[in-house]
């Protein structure tokens, strides 16, 4: 059995229409990142009990909120970004998840990863003790040019601090950009995994894919994880269209490279959706 979920706001910045291609699919799961073009960050909690309502109504559960939090330069005020992060915790409880996505901070350009070692796990340190401290998971997920983006410092970060309130999320395609071997970092980190992203992509041009049409070694992986009976979440994140809101997600300077580049969200998920069962009936 699949627990399937995914972000659905690359099909829609619409709500509904969101919800709607999800009983489509059959995926009863989100990972709630944004709703009618604006970041889950920044609703209010009134203004999230309204989503929760809808929701409720549609049968919708939330797999896990999925923020933006350390998804900003390891140089920059942590103090507002520390507030934004309790109020996301206070979004997932009312989301009724225990999980929560977030990235271990951007690094300058051009300026070493191991520089700013300290820096980082003393703000993952902070985020960590809050959210034993409330109750949720937080999950790490490898993001290029943070400096948990290749699997040693993904590695360094779970054995600081891995356990009930902080775990990894494996993305196939991010370890591609950046150049990682993926099975290896698979081999790496498979001790700290709880929650997979459905994302390949093509090493020699770092162009997002459907799932098994790149260089993620998506389906010995995923063949793997069934055999090692992993019961965690796979999460859609297609990346194959243009969506509302696609470059608030990369690094200011940077441009997400779309494999299909697509303009239909809906055809986009669609498309990765079916890409994953693929694989996963064979």
């Amino acid at each position: 059995m699949y627990k399937i979920t995914g972000f659905a706001d690359e099909i829609d910045s619409d709500f509904e229409k969101q919800i709607k291609v999800l009983h489509e699919c059959n995926i009863s799961f989100m990972e709630l990142r944004s709703a009618y073009g604006k970041n889950i960050s920044e609703y209010t909690l009134e203004e999230a009990r309204q989503l929760k309502k809808i929701l409720d109504r549609e049968s919708i559960r939330v797999s896990a909120i999925g923020s933006p939090i350390g998804k900003i330069g390891i140089t920059e005020d942590f103090e507002a970004h520390f507030q934004l992060f309790c109020h996301v915790v206070a979004l997932a409880k009312l989301f009724q998840t225990k999980y929560i996505r977030l990235f271990s901070f951007y690094i300058p350009k051009g300026e070493k990863a191991e520089n700013y070692k300290e820096m980082v796990f003393d703000r993952m340190n902070r985020m960590i003790s809050y959210a034993r401290k409330e109750n949720v998971v937080l999950l790490h997920e490898n993001e290029k040019g943070i400096y948990g983006d290749i699997a040693d410092r993904c590695r360094e970060l779970m054995e600081r601090f891995y356990g009930d309130h902080f775990k990894q999320i494996f993305d196939f395609a991010n370890f591609v950009q950046c150049g990682q071997e993926v099975f290896v970092a698979f081999e790496i980190l498979k001790p700290y995994i709880a929650y997979i992203h459905i994302k390949d992509a093509s090493m020699d041009t770092h162009q997002v894919v459907p799932a098994g049409m790149g260089d993620g070694h998506l389906a010995e992986i995923l063949g793997q994880l069934k055999a090692e009976n992993y019961d965690g979440f796979y999460s859609m994140e297609p990346h194959l269209a243009e969506f509302a809101g696609l470059r608030s997600l990369e690094r200011e300077g940077e441009k997400s490279i779309l494999g299909d580049k697509l303009t239909d969200g809906e055809l986009g998920f669609v498309t990765a959706y079916q890409a994953f069962l693929k694989i996963i009936e064979r």
